[in-house]
């Protein structure tokens, strides 16, 4: 069942504004796991400002790029941020989603220049941060809720350009063609190169295969 009306409703009884925030890469076994967060207006601006918001896993990358850029454009206030690979190892990739999260939302409020006390954060699943703001964890929010499918666009567009950008610094690895999820091709290319300083160390793949390099 839809579970926007009801926030929507919720938001508006209360005087809210809604801010939503997603994570992508929590799956991969390179780079930083990193959160988009976004403010589209008021609950009245949100419905109309951009067209065609969905999960960022469900759009082509042509579509992806196009929205990141309509994102960055028409909403009033959008950021994202990451948590390190160091992090990821040293927190847990729970942990370290959370905390970029955490920096995304931190963000948006600051440049909105919202009221903290007057601000729902929509996240993206079933955990939320430990932080001051009224919030409200949405499973598959991405699909449901504007604001997280933003989001979304925003953390996997800017995660996949850094992975484009590393494959040129770290061509054996070919991170263009992945984006540093466990592939079998990717396990195969550490087995062969071992790995480098952005490989999370913390992961089983990559601990078994430096182990074994």
């Amino acid at each position: 069942m839809n579970p926007w009306p009801e926030i929507q409703a919720f938001a508006a009884q209360e005087g809210l504004e809604i801010i939503g925030v997603d994570e992508a890469g929590r799956g991969p076994l390179f780079g930083p796991v990193v959160a988009g967060a976004a403010w589209l207006g008021g609950l009245e601006a949100e419905a109309h400002s951009i067209e065609g918001l969905a999960c960022s896993k469900t759009l082509s990358e042509k579509k992806r790029e196009f929205l990141f850029e309509q994102i960055c454009s028409k909403a009033p206030a959008w950021a994202v941020a990451e948590s390190t690979t160091e992090e990821i190892d040293r927190l847990n990739i729970l942990q370290a989603s959370l905390l970029a999260m955490h920096r995304a939302v931190d963000q948006v409020v600051q440049q909105s220049g919202l009221d903290p006390s007057r601000c729902l954060i929509v996240v993206d699943g079933n955990k939320l941060p430990k932080w001051r703001y009224k919030a409200h964890a949405v499973v598959k929010g991405d699909v449901w809720v504007p604001a997280i499918s933003a989001g979304s666009i925003l953390a996997k567009v800017t995660r996949d350009r850094w992975c484009k950008h590393m494959a040129q610094q770290f061509p054996q690895f070919e991170l263009d063609r992945h984006m540093g999820y466990p592939t079998p091709r990717h396990l195969e290319l550490i087995r062969l190169h071992g790995i480098c300083e952005h490989h999370r160390k913390s992961f089983r793949p990559v601990r078994d295969a430096h182990q074994n390099h």
